[in-house]
């Protein structure tokens, strides 16, 4: 299977992330975390923060994808994600949101944003345990449609929108035709190139 790095292409001005969608199932398979006043156990509180926190983007992660009749994996490397996260808001693109992809939402807007740079990240205090060089995103929630549907856990995570480039990838050596080494071959590819 084909893998396919993707990249921002400087000289190109749509290259980048347009919008962050809440999604039930993120291809990131790493689900935000919804923080309301109680977690923090503050004294007399009576309202929730209606904040997600959660992986808007984890680098050298393999995203399985199928086109038609084609299957291959994307990545990003920890570069592109840092740029990234860093032209969402040039761009000023923190109120861009939609749900599953398809329908624009108003009310989300991107309060923080961060890449984790060490082991003692603050998304650790939230039992987020991502990889170094993810870009962490919180959302401020004053849409009370996505937020009940927050609340009865039909969405899960984030998930991206944008445009980018992309590089692809293969086994530099000839393979055998034995379908069974191939698949391991392939499987050997991808595990070297994301645990570095």
């Amino acid at each position: 299977m084909d893998i396919i790095e993707l990249f921002i292409n400087e000289d190109d001005e749509v290259s980048g992330i347009e919008a962050i969608s809440v999604v039930e199932n993120p291809a990131i398979e790493s689900d935000f975390i919804a923080l309301k006043n109680q977690e923090f156990k503050l004294a007399e509180v009576d309202k929730e923060k209606r904040i997600l926190m959660g992986a808007a983007l984890i680098p050298n992660k393999p995203i399985y994808r199928q086109s038609e009749e084609t299957e291959y994996y994307i990545y990003f490397s920890k570069n592109t994600v840092r740029k990234a996260s860093e032209l969402f808001f040039i761009k000023g693109n923190q109120n861009n949101a939609t749900l599953e992809h398809q329908l624009e939402l108003k009310g989300l807007t991107a309060v923080e944003s961060w890449i984790v740079e060490s082991e003692q990240d603050k998304s650790r205090m939230y039992n987020l345990n991502v990889p170094i060089g993810t870009w962490m995103v919180s959302m401020k929630v004053n849409n009370d449609e996505v937020w009940k549907s927050v609340k009865a856990g039909e969405l899960k995570g984030f998930s991206i929108e944008g445009y980018f480039a992309d590089k692809l990838e293969r086994p530099n050596e000839p393979i055998e035709d034995n379908l069974e080494i191939q698949a391991q071959a392939k499987i050997d590819k991808l595990k070297s190139l994301f645990d570095e």
